[in-house]
This record gives structure tokens, C-alpha cells and sequence, in this order.
């Protein structure tokens, strides 16, 4: 059987953050205050967020080594996180954080051994235990949550997303070299 564990965990989320620097590299810097819809975040916030969301999984597992949330102080931890999601940013500074804290994030996964991936640890009523890696995977699943939104709000400015336009490339390149056997 096939194992996942750090080494594959920290790939998939190079790759995942990878799509996101590349979206936020499309989206020109005039359109970094653009809202999709009332009460949702701008694309500078939705960026800052995406390269901020680490601090969790750190308080979780390598800050405080918890192994149960019952009694986690989850109000403290949402406050720092906006107290940095909010500092003002432009375009390039949050291309950087987002390669700096993601590269630094996957390296940090990528340490991680198979024994402190299996721990377990459990919920704010101190149940339903699920492995770190379960929850470390929940990085990559957030960060691919709200790309989504962003490649959304790329159509939304009139851009197709990169991924749109690899797909569509592929399948030119297909259809072209099945006329060409034809």
C-alpha cells in the first residue's frame, strides 16, 4: 500500500501554494481591493489570510504540542492571526509573504516524522480524535477553499484562471496533433 506521509503532505502543499502565487501574480494591483460581494474579503485580504492561515497548524501542533482543543483559547489565537492578516501590504510584499511563509511552512511539514503525524488529539468537547496529519492536511484543503474564490473573482476582472489556460492549451495541443495523424 501506498504511503502519504511529510514528504508528500509538504508537496502537495507547495503545489497547491504555487497555484495561489500565481493567481495573485495575474490579478493586476489595481484589482487587489476588488469585493466579489458584500461582507467578503478584498483580494489583498483574502491573500494575507491564505499566507497567515499557518499560524494555526504551528499553536496546534509545533507551538503548543496539544492534544486536545477542550478549553483552547481559539479567540486569542483569531486575534493574533488578524492582528497580522491586517498590516497593509502591496502586491509584491504579499507575493513575498506568500512564497516566504509557504516555503517555510512546507519545509516545517516536511520534518515532521510518521510517530508525531500519527498522534492524535481531540476536539473543543475532548472527542472524536483525529491524527495530526489528518489535521495538517486541513492546510492544503483551506488554502484550495479559497482559491477557488480567487479564481472566481479572476473571471469575475474578465482573467482566465492559469489553470483554465494550461487545461485549454493541452487540449488544443491534443485536437492539433490529431489532425496532424489524420
Amino acid at each position: 500500500m501506498a504511503q502519504y506521509g511529510a514528504k508528500e503532505m509538504a508537496n502537495a502543499f507547495r503545489t497547491v501554494r504555487g497555484n495561489t502565487v500565481q493567481i495573485a501574480r495575474d490579478i493586476p494591483e489595481d484589482q487587489y481591493d476588488f469585493v466579489a460581494a458584500p461582507g467578503v474579503r478584498s483580494v489583498s485580504q483574502l491573500l494575507r489570510h491564505i499566507a497567515y492561515a499557518d499560524m494555526l497548524h504551528y499553536d496546534f501542533h509545533r507551538d503548543k504540542h496539544i492534544d486536545t482543543l477542550k478549553g483552547y483559547d481559539f479567540g486569542a489565537l483569531i486575534g493574533r492571526i488578524m492582528g497580522e492578516e491586517t498590516k497593509p501590504l502591496d502586491k509584491n510584499g504579499i507575493l513575498a509573504l506568500l512564497e516566504e511563509r509557504g516555503q517555510a511552512f512546507a519545509s516545517w511539514l516536511e520534518s515532521l516524522s510518521p510517530e508525531f503525524l500519527g498522534e492524535t488529539f481531540t476536539d473543543p468537547m475532548g472527542q472524536n480524535p483525529k491524527t495530526r496529519l489528518e489535521n495538517l492536511l486541513g492546510a492544503k484543503e483551506h488554502e484550495m477553499h479559497h482559491r477557488g474564490q480567487l479564481m472566481l473573482i479572476q473571471r469575475l476582472i474578465g482573467i482566465t484562471p492559469h489553470l483554465t489556460r494550461q487545461r485549454e492549451e493541452r487540449s488544443r495541443g491534443r485536437a492539433a496533433a490529431t489532425a496532424a495523424s489524420h
